[in-house]
């Protein structure tokens, strides 16, 4: 069976219920629905893959903060509200286009940054079309096609459950700061379970595990 990446996506953001994860399934459909709606005749991947970009940033011109929503289903309900709202982070925005690429059979692919505009990791949406390799900046309105990441040195390319295995390093991350230590232990375990060589889960994982150690 195929990896679902936007149900995986929904599960790692905290939903239980299958009925809830169908709701926002069919929530996605429905961004995707809008930002396809107008007739082209160019049905190039490119072009049918910038479509969809310049219609989110549309929607929603506002849309990128660098700690904003990284929950899927947080995400989508910001892109649809009608309020003049931020939508995710680069996590949440790269998050967002994938799944809409691949429910129009696009295949894309995730470039992870350990340091990116000086502001630390970051993640973003990375289409090899023919011989050519697109990089599409989630964070900026004009990121299609973007330039900045093309020499960086440390490039690295993932895939749909390294992206997944993010959601959990995140929501791990937030439930340490907030002091639920057994909650954030299991999504980080979960995030080394989808991606194995994070380095970076592995190593909240410890620094938790000590701190978890002393105040027990």
């Amino acid at each position: 069976m195929s990896f679902d990446l936007a149900k995986e996506a929904l599960i790692a953001s905290g939903l239980t219920s299958e009925a809830m994860i169908g709701t926002y399934l069919s929530r996605l459909d429905c961004i995707l629905r809008q930002s396809i709606s107008e007739d082209s005749t160019d049905n190039s991947i490119s072009a049918r893959s910038k479509k969809i970009f310049e219609s989110l940033w549309k929607d929603k011109p506002q849309r990128y903060r660098q700690h904003g929503h990284f929950r899927f289903d947080d995400v989508i309900d910001a892109q649809l509200s009608e309020k003049s709202e931020a939508v995710g982070n680069c996590l949440g925005l790269t998050l967002l286009y994938n799944c809409l690429l691949k429910r129009t059979g696009i295949q894309a692919k995730v470039l992870y940054l350990e340091n990116a505009f000086n502001i630390g990791p970051h993640v973003l949406t990375v289409l090899r079309i023919n011989n050519a390799i697109i990089d599409v900046e989630n964070s900026l309105p004009e990121g299609f096609d973007y330039g900045g990441h093309k020499q960086n040195p440390l490039r690295l390319e993932w895939g749909d459950k390294d992206l997944v295995a993010d959601i959990y390093q995140s929501a791990g991350t937030e439930l340490f700061e907030e002091g639920e230590f057994d909650e954030a232990l299991r999504n980080y375990e979960k995030a080394l379970i989808f991606n194995p060589a994070y380095e970076k889960a592995r190593l909240n994982k410890a620094i938790l595990l000590e701190r978890m150690n002393r105040t027990r």
